[in-house]
C-alpha cells in the first residue's frame, strides 16, 4: 500500500512536538512493515525512509498528493468529502468547531465521544528512539511534564500536591517542572512560588529522559478533557506511575496498576504517601506493549482498508458536543 501522510509542521521534529512525532513514528512503523511511505510536509521537512514531497503554500495540499498514493492520511485537515482519493482525517486536539468531515477519527474513545463518532486510534511511541531504561535507578522527585502557561495543565494543582506531601512526609521531596517558567506572561501574569518546585524551562532529549527515570510519579491534575496525553505514556515509559485528574482520555490510558485518578489535592496527596507503591516493571511493560508504533500502524492499516473498500468511518459528520473550554473541577 503506498500512504500519504500530510502533516503542516517540519519534520523530524528534535525536541518537543506532539502530533509531528506521533505521524513520523507512524510512517517508520508502516515503512518498517513493507508499505511505501509519503510524508507531504513544509519546506526543510526530510525523511530517510519515505518520499518526501514539500508543500507549495500558493497551492491547495490537496492537488500536491502524488497521484500513485492509495490513501491519504491528513492532520486536523478539514478536507471536504468529495475528495477524490480514500482518505482519513485524524485531529490530535480539543476546541474543534463545525461539522468534521465523515472520514474523521481521534486520538482516544473519550475524544471520539465528545465529537459523536466512536472512531479512535491510541497514538505509539517508537521505544527505540529513547533512552535506555534502569528501572532500578533511585527514584527522588516528582515531576511535571507540559505546557505549564496553560491553566488547563494546572501546574499550580501539581505544585499543591507536592506541597502537601511535604507536610505529611518525613522525607523531603521536590517537584520537576518541564516545561515551563516560575514566572510567566503568555497568557497573564503568573507566578509560581513555592520551595519544593523546581521550574527547568523547556527540556528535551537526555535530560528529559533523566528526569522521567528518576521521578517516583508524574502529577498532571489537568482541568480539561485531555485528548490523549503523550507526556503519560513517556512518564510509564520510564517507569513512573501517574497521579492525575479522570477527564478526558485519562481514565483509558491509566490503569489502576499504574496509576490513581481523583480531582482533589488532598486525596492525591495522601494516596501517594500512603498507598503509592507502584512498580515500575508494571509501568515500563504497560507503556511498552500497548503504547507503541507498532500498534498504532496497524489500527491505522485497519482504518485505511475500511476508506479503500468504499466504507466510511463515521455516518454523520462527527461535531462537538460540548464547550471544550469549562475548568473542570479540582479541589
Amino acid at each position: 500500500m503506498k500512504i500519504a501522510i500530510v502533516i503542516d509542521t517540519v519534520i523530524p521534529v528534535f525536541a518537543y512536538g506532539g502530533t509531528e512525532r506521533v505521524m513520523w513514528y507512524l510512517g517508520q512503523a508502516l515503512h518498517d512493515m513493507g508499505h511505501q511511505v509519503v510524508f507531504v510536509a513544509p519546506k526543510g521537512s526530510s525523511c530517510d525512509f519515505a518520499q518526501m514531497v514539500h508543500i507549495n503554500p500558493a497551492l491547495p495540499v490537496a492537488q500536491q498528493i502524488p497521484a500513485d498514493v492509495d490513501v491519504v492520511h491528513f492532520n486536523n485537515e478539514r478536507i471536504g468529502d468529495d475528495f477524490p482519493k480514500p482518505y482519513i482525517v485524524t485531529w490530535h486536539g480539543n476546541f474543534l468547531q463545525g461539522e468534521l468531515p465523515l472520514n474523521s477519527l481521534f486520538v482516544s474513545r473519550n475524544h471520539a465521544e465528545r465529537h459523536g463518532s466512536n472512531q479512535y486510534v491510541y497514538n505509539g511511541m517508537n521505544w527505540d528512539d529513547y533512552a535506555s531504561v534502569d528501572l532500578h535507578a533511585p527514584r527522588t522527585h516528582f515531576h511535571f511534564l507540559g505546557q505549564a502557561a496553560w491553566r488547563q495543565k494546572n501546574v499550580r494543582g501539581a505544585i499543591d500536591v507536592v506541597n502537601r506531601i511535604n507536610k505529611m512526609s518525613d522525607s523531603p521531596t521536590k517537584l520537576r517542572i518541564m516545561g515551563g517558567h516560575r514566572l510567566n506572561l503568555k497568557h497573564g501574569i503568573k507566578f509560581h512560588w513555592s520551595r519544593h518546585a523546581d521550574f527547568m524551562g523547556m527540556v528535551g532529549g537526555q535530560q528529559k529522559f533523566d528526569v522521567l527515570q528518576r521521578s517516583r510519579g508524574f502529577i498532571f491534575p489537568v482541568r480539561w478533557d485531555e485528548p490523549f496525553g503523550i507526556a503519560i505514556t513517556e512518564s510509564l515509559y520510564f517507569g513512573s506511575p501517574v497521579f492525575a485528574t479522570p477527564y478526558g482520555s485519562l481514565p483509558e490510558l491509566v490503569v489502576p496498576e499504574v496509576g490513581y485518578l481523583c480531582s482533589s489535592v488532598q486525596e492525591m496527596a495522601e494516596h501517594i504517601v500512603r498507598h503509592a507503591a507502584y512498580s515500575p516493571h508494571a509501568c515500563h511493560e504497560y507503556a511498552r506493549d500497548v503504547h507503541n508504533a507498532r500498534v498504532m500502524a496497524e489500527a491505522y492499516l485497519a482504518k485505511y482498508e475500511q476508506v479503500l473498500n468504499g466504507e466510511t468511518l463515521n455516518q454523520k459528520p462527527p461535531r462537538s458536543l460540548q464547550s471544550d473550554s469549562k475548568k473542570l473541577q479540582w479541589t
